[in-house]
């Protein structure tokens, strides 16, 4: 609505206020979401097959959908305790004892969250310092370092390679510690690359932490989406980590409850309940209706999942086969629902290699530097979608590299 003439008069005098100048100064240096910014593009087109956004395109399971109803039926709306419901809680210690072999308790060693992105926040939050380092390895998902730097840290990354599979070597890690460091924040599988940690890594790099006296964030949100019969580690499994580890989980990417916006952090009680006190003054708690859907989930088990994690398996293997044959370097990823092909040959950089894909053929890909720096040189191709999508964004991505 238009400011009325009176309004513009009263006011003519007075100096506009410079908003920029009032910004807490540590948001300067954070940058929009590559993805996000990468994927206003394609809003609204429906012209455009998108390998982009990690989401499952699977409904969440019917089991799950009619817990969350049902729940609603009974008239459960209210609040529940900071910690999440009990039933939940225990549930998921059951859980993480079974799937990932670290035992919690239920009552004081877990904390429901909006998302892990929630308990990764409150992670940091409870633990940095101003000017303490946080490693974390790249290339990784879009929020890490901007979290880091939210909390009041200083972000340090660690560039993982191709030739190993994006893993991070303990000798990296080493490299990078110093008296500053507090917190090393680890990603397996990881998004964007679908990397795994060998047992070999994860001791190295356990050995280190242990050595330093550092504390582990170890978000594990794509664990169960493991492929070629390779079970999880978890590194908070391994001698002498449990008591340094935070352990991150949810319900988003094997349950496809994305929208449910449903997390948990598992850690010593000291860890948990600092924690809690910056969830119960800034979120409360996590919704009820989610927490219902969540212990459905966990009631139902693999059972759940195991259909979606096949089609996943042949999405990959179609994926990395194609990018291979078509002479693009493309390495096998372990786990989560990603290929990070290497496209640096073609001469052009990441995001000009997605926009000129995305103009000329219709296909949406992230450029790999949205993931950072060592991103740089590949392309996020998210195989959360259909067959006949991927088979007809495979056949486009040949056409334009035919071009190029």
């Amino acid at each position: 609505m238009a400011m009325s003439s009176a309004f513009q008069s009263r006011h003519k005098l007075i100096a506009p206020m410079d908003l920029n100048s009032k910004l807490a100064s540590h948001l300067q240096t954070i940058p929009r979401s590559g993805i996000r910014d990468f994927f206003e593009l394609v809003i609204g087109r429906d012209d455009v097959i998108s390998l982009g956004v990690g989401e499952p395109d699977f409904v969440t399971p019917w089991p799950i959908r009619e817990a969350a109803m049902r729940s609603l039926d009974r008239g459960e709306t209210s609040y529940t305790s900071n910690l999440g419901l009990l039933s939940l809680r225990e549930k998921i210690s059951e859980y993480v004892e079974t799937f990932f072999h670290v035992p919690y308790r239920g009552s004081d060693e877990v904390l429901i969250t909006v998302g892990v992105s929630e308990a990764l926040d409150l992670a940091l939050r409870a633990l940095v310092n101003p000017g303490d380092e946080v490693v974390y390895h790249e290339p990784c998902y879009v929020s890490y370092s901007p979290s880091i730097v939210m909390s009041h840290g200083v972000a340090v990354a660690v560039a993982t390679k191709k030739e190993d599979g994006f893993s991070l070597k303990p000798e990296a890690l080493a490299a990078v510690i110093t008296s500053r460091t507090k917190i090393v924040m680890l990603n397996f599988p990881t998004n964007p690359t679908g990397a795994v940690a060998s047992r070999e890594d994860l001791e190295g790099i356990a050995k280190l932490c242990i050595e330093h006296d550092l504390i582990v964030i170890s978000d594990e949100i794509y664990s169960e989406l493991r492929y070629d019969e390779e079970e999880h580690l978890s590194i908070a499994a391994l001698p002498g980590m449990r008591e340094r580890t935070i352990l991150l989980h949810g319900f988003s990417k094997a349950f496809a409850m994305t929208g449910f916006r449903l997390g948990y952090a598992c850690a010593p009680t000291v860890l948990i309940e600092a924690m809690m006190k910056i969830h119960q003054y800034g979120i409360l708690c996590a919704p009820i209706t989610s927490q219902a859907a969540a212990l459905e989930a966990l009631t139902g088990g693999e059972d759940l999942y195991l259909s979606m994690k096949e089609s996943y398996h042949q999405r990959r293997d179609f994926l990395v086969g194609r990018f291979n044959e078509m002479g693009i370097d493309c390495h096998c990823p372990g786990g989560a629902f990603y290929v990070f092909p290497d496209i640096s040959k073609f001469g052009l950089s990441s995001k000009d290699f997605a926009m000129g894909l995305l103009e000329s053929e219709q296909v949406a890909a992230v450029p790999g530097d949205a993931f950072g720096e060592s991103g740089e040189g590949f392309l996020r191709c998210c195989y959360a979608t259909g067959m006949d999508d991927l088979k007809s964004a495979m056949d486009s991505i040949e056409r334009y590299i035919g071009t190029l």
